[in-house]
């Protein structure tokens, strides 16, 4: 009997329990014969994915028909639109109906933890040496996408650490201005970028740092290790843990962002700004400050038309107090996982053959269509050997979706046409020189598997109110004691004990 197949692509904007409660009415009868089916490295593959959306729609099938013939697959898609993936797939989890590979890319995500713990998915590690891709998955990576010393998926090999700046170079050009390589001369071109007129025009309609709502992927973690605040959390010499909020640079990061926002050279409205929107605030001209190195290229791609004279410059060092370089790491170059659910993934011989199809999406062919799509139609390769976009509104279209879900972005690299993205690349690659690493990555603690997310949110909301001024640092402070008396002491003492015994 085949499995029951989700539509190629299902609509992103009908609730993601619908979708699987859908899937659950076919799946129990249409499984029932599933054991009887064989499973070969060669033979044709009938796979639902559960991945994540960044893009506003999903891809057409012009580059998915080459996927699937390149694997010998038929791919069955159920995209969740990143700035929803939290709680769609926590209910996902929570019902265990799930596709057979399904993206976590919340690793420290107390649902998904417990989740991976629980039983719930394939450990996969035994295989890996199987296969001519995932044998080359590092023993570091391995470790640190592993819970309790067990993986419990592919993990999404990624660059150390991304995180940077993009800024309009013609602002600054128009301004006068230097790159900024410290704070303070940070701070000046985010003052200029929203009083000085940047752009021109004689009105008072641009901001320094567009942002979003989130902490980690907006300006105020990437603020913050340019700080010297630790990555999460920091362990001293005697194996004790102390958490980043318990610092004196987090809080002069929060001094630094709210004083950004009461002058106005902080968006306004970051609170309730998704990524998508402020995106499009930095296209439109409206910001001139975006975080985060590897969203070049679809900044310069939605400019098109709008700004035409945008120049972005790429900044990776930003001298800190201490007159250091340091960046974040996200997750010690981990994405999360490529998970395989047990109710799905019925059999080893099913599992293995979904772990061909992981190893054959890491061929350079298939990440190629994963990146660029068809050559000749979505991108060339000129003389010198660059890599180039040659229609960007098809590209955007048919392939951009595919790229987050590519295993990995390590294995194959490419010289970029674009100057601005290939100098983006090598400021990655440069920012591992001096990436700061969470410790607790490849640890674990009941209490932050259990509560962790919830405990985050404290921390969360206790912050962003201090930078929009809506608690001092007596509030503050009383926020990280109720985190503390509500388990946050209770994951140091955790973190401890499995970092001491990690080291025997």
């Amino acid at each position: 009997m085949k499995k029951k197949k989700f539509s190629k692509m299902i609509a992103v904007n009908v609730l993601v329990a619908s979708q699987l409660l859908l899937a659950a009415c076919g799946n129990n009868s249409e499984k029932a014969g599933s054991d009887s089916k064989e499973y070969s490295s060669d033979s044709k593959l009938e796979v639902s994915w559960t991945a994540m959306l960044h893009t506003p729609s999903p891809p057409t099938d012009v580059v998915l028909n080459k996927i699937e013939e390149a694997t010998n697959a038929d791919i069955n898609f159920n995209w969740v639109p990143d700035a929803s993936k939290e709680e769609r797939i926590t209910a996902a989890l929570a019902s265990g109906e799930l596709s057979d590979i399904v993206s976590l890319t919340m690793l420290t995500n107390s649902s998904v933890r417990q989740s991976l713990k629980s039983g719930m998915f394939w450990e996969v590690e035994k295989y890996l040496d199987d296969y001519d891709n995932l044998k080359q998955i590092s023993e570091e990576i391995r470790s640190a996408a592993s819970i309790d010393g067990k993986l419990y998926g592919v993990p999404f090999q990624k660059d150390l650490a991304r995180s940077g700046l993009l800024l309009r170079k013609d602002w600054l050009d128009n301004l006068g201005l230097k790159v900024p390589t410290t704070l303070d001369e940070l701070y000046e071109v985010a003052r200029a970028f929203t009083e000085d007129d940047p752009d021109g025009n004689g009105k008072d309609d641009t901001v320094g740092f567009g942002d979003r709502n989130e902490l980690r992927y907006g300006s105020f973690k990437t603020l913050s290790s340019y700080f010297g605040t630790p990555n999460g959390w920091a362990v001293d010499e005697n194996g004790t843990f102390t958490h980043e909020v318990e610092t004196q640079a987090y809080k002069d990061t929060m001094n630094y962002s709210r004083k950004l926002y009461e002058n106005g050279y902080l968006d306004k409205d970051f609170a309730v700004t998704a990524k998508n929107d402020q995106m499009d605030k930095f296209a439109q001209g409206k910001t001139g400050i975006f975080t985060g190195l590897v969203g070049v290229t679809g900044l310069l791609n939605l400019a098109e038309g709008i700004q035409e004279e945008m120049e972005i410059v790429p900044v990776n060092k930003i001298k800190g107090p201490d007159g250091k370089h340091h960046i974040w790491s996200e997750n010690s170059g981990v994405g999360g996982l490529l998970a395989f659910p047990k109710t799905e993934v019925e059999s080893e011989a099913e599992l293995k053959r979904i772990l061909q199809f992981i190893n054959d999406l890491i061929d350079e062919e298939v990440f190629m269509l994963m990146t660029g799509g068809i050559e000749g139609t979505h991108y060339e390769i000129d003389e010198n050997g660059a890599f180039q976009i040659i229609d960007n509104e098809l590209w955007q279209k048919d392939v951009q979706p595919f790229s987050s879900s590519r295993p990995s972005e390590i294995t194959h690299s490419l010289i970029d046409a674009n100057p601005a993205k290939q100098q983006v690349n090598e400021l990655i690659e440069e920012n591992a020189e001096f990436a700061v690493l969470d410790p607790t990555v490849p640890l674990d603690s009941q209490t932050a598997s259990e509560r962790g997310t919830e405990l985050e949110k404290i921390i969360i909301d206790a912050t962003i109110k201090y930078i929009m001024g809506e608690i001092d640092e007596k509030g503050f402070d009383a926020e990280v004691e109720k985190w503390k008396k509500s388990g946050g002491d209770a994951m140091a003492q955790e973190f401890e004990e499995a970092y001491k015994k990690a080291q025997k």
